[in-house]
């Protein structure tokens, strides 16, 4: 079996930050943490300024100085969320990887960064229930997302080239089948032991559906 790669932790929660004068981005990068947990938690509607901004030692008008108002905030949160994978999958080098490796990888890590970072799954559900709106006035996001699609283009056309994989597929299909297999292993893990009673994180569960996905991609790609 395949041992799980994991991805690196994200870095602490910095509470209780020094004087803003002192550190300003430190200051920032503290607030966007605390405010990630208060959205995953509760999600856009139920989270509060105010407790974000007790959590933080800051204030609500330090906050909105910093990101503008509550969805401001929010929007800084999904970004740097976004930010971070898309940062990881470039540290990956795939580009000096054969075709099939590269495919390969990208699958079994976007696996394991998607079971490792639960709340990334829970940002994305809470923006699917506000219909991507924010997504939507986000040019950052926009652009940090092209990069995923550039990445899957560069390695379909090598593998064309190389006679490895088939014709006719859209790099943007690919990308979405490695998403949802990805997604769909830590979204649906309550329902799915409750209707079937199977514990899809459970370590031996996890190492088979992560080889499962990545064997699914390569039937789907490869001639």
């Amino acid at each position: 079996m395949n041992q799980i790669a994991r991805p690196p932790a994200p870095p602490p929660v910095a509470r209780k930050s020094s004087s803003w004068t002192q550190d300003p981005e430190g200051v920032r990068r503290g607030i966007l943490a605390v405010a990630r947990e208060e959205f995953v938690e509760k999600g856009l509607s139920g989270a509060r300024v105010d407790e974000i901004a007790a959590r933080t030692a800051t204030s609500k008008r330090m906050i909105y100085y910093y990101f503008g108002d509550k969805e401001g905030l929010y929007r800084a949160v999904l970004e740097e969320a976004y930010a971070r994978i898309r940062n990881f999958e470039r540290s990956l080098d795939l580009a000096g990887l054969p075709p099939r490796e590269a495919i390969a990888r990208l699958a079994g890590f976007t696996f394991d960064y998607h079971a490792d970072n639960p709340d990334f799954v829970r940002l994305v559900m809470v923006e699917n229930i506000h219909h991507a709106r924010h997504l939507e006035s986000s040019s950052k996001i926009g652009e940090l997302n092209l990069s995923a699609i550039d990445m899957i283009r560069e390695i379909y056309e090598r593998g064309l080239a190389a006679g490895v994989f088939r014709e006719g597929l859209d790099p943007i299909d690919i990308h979405l089948t490695i998403s949802a297999l990805s997604f769909y292993n830590v979204s649906n893990q309550a329902s799915i032991r409750q209707v079937f009673g199977h514990d899809m994180a459970a370590p031996e569960a996890r190492i088979r559906r992560r080889d499962s996905a990545i064997e699914t991609v390569l039937r789907m790609i490869c001639r």
